[in-house]
């Protein structure tokens, strides 16, 4: 039987603060945690990031493990994986939980190599066998099409969170934990890799995978000019724009805005599917929303087989009807 025990997240740091996923995976892990009558730690690595462990016990966790170097001011493969290598082995975790993000896609696969352990990427939601008191780890699989639930033997077990598909808890500023420092211990020539130069994304207005409203468009919207309804559209109900990979292949829209299997994942409260047929790689990005509308001629197209609600009808009809109808209700 396995010596390790509780749960472990990794708090990702963005320019000097606990990024929104760290929040969700604390609440998720809190939730483990308790079922399995464990402590819940998390793990901040970087530069100058002391001062985040008082945050991360507000939001949850009862230890907090703390790797301050200058080493760690940016996110690299070789030192992160370094230290998270050693303060597993230190804290014995039984679980230990990343965001979906370009960082934990990167770490947690190769944590898991060093470890000898199996790592469950992208999982959607999380639970504790009640028999067996294994982690549960459900995923989207064929493209979204399908979710499969995983289960390790083998302690820790690593996986990764989508972002938005767990719920922080409500800080608690009287919650008091312990904080340990640990020495990173690295050696720069160790260090295979450096960053130049970060360049940062401009974006006008909300982010896309931020947004809690996204309205997408597809190749049945016929050119670029569509996606200017679309975008007054998204702008009145305080949200974004986003759109298909033919979109973008046809040049009507940046990449940056692609919602889909090579493109971003979003989880928003409100997802509106203009135009659209609804392939598998596309509802890949975008099938953890909330609630999904669809608007397309096409009664059989496969988009209606993924939303709460459809309405069967030319765009270019509905969406200024309906643009007429939010502007109204907004006074």
């Amino acid at each position: 039987m396995s010596d390790n025990k509780g749960v472990m997240i990794v708090g990702e740091v963005v320019e000097g603060k606990l990024s929104p996923i760290a929040a969700e995976l604390l609440g998720c892990g809190r939730k483990l945690a308790d079922d399995l009558g464990q402590e819940l730690s998390a793990v901040i690595i970087g530069s100058g990031v002391s001062g985040l462990a008082e945050q991360a016990i507000s939001q949850g966790a009862d230890k907090v493990y703390v790797v301050d170097d200058a080493l760690l001011k940016d996110y690299q493969t070789d030192s992160y994986l370094s230290v998270m290598d050693k303060v597993v082995k230190e804290a014995m975790p039984q679980i230990v939980l990343m965001g979906q993000t370009s960082m934990g896609r990167d770490l947690a696969p190769r944590l898991a190599f060093r470890l000898e352990t199996s790592a469950a990427l992208d999982c959607i939601a999380l639970e504790i066998d009640p028999d067996s008191k294994r982690l549960l780890q459900t995923k989207p699989v064929y493209g979204g099409n399908a979710q499969a639930i995983y289960s390790s033997d083998i302690d820790p077990q690593i996986a990764t969170v989508r972002p938005k598909v767990m719920s922080p808890l409500a800080p608690d500023s009287a919650k008091k934990g312990e904080v340990i420092t640990i020495d990173a211990g690295l050696d720069a020539s160790a260090i295979r890799t450096s960053v130049l130069e970060t360049v940062l994304e401009e974006v006008v207005g909300i982010k896309l995978e931020d947004a809690p409203v996204v309205v997408s468009g597809g190749r049945g919207m016929g050119g670029p000019e569509g996606f200017e309804q679309l975008a007054e559209l998204a702008k009145m109900l305080k949200g974004a724009v986003g759109c298909t990979r033919p979109v973008c292949d046809s040049g009507w829209m940046p990449d940056t805005q692609q919602v889909g299997l090579t493109g971003k994942i979003v989880t928003p409260d409100f997802y509106i599917a203009v135009a659209l047929s609804g392939s598998s790689q596309h509802m890949a990005g975008c099938s953890s929303s909330k609630t999904i509308v669809a608007i397309n001629k096409d009664p059989e197209a496969n988009i209606f087989k993924e939303a709460q609600y459809g309405v069967v009808g030319d765009w270019k009809k509905v969406i200024p009807a309906f643009t007429e109808k939010v502007k109204e209700l907004l006074g």
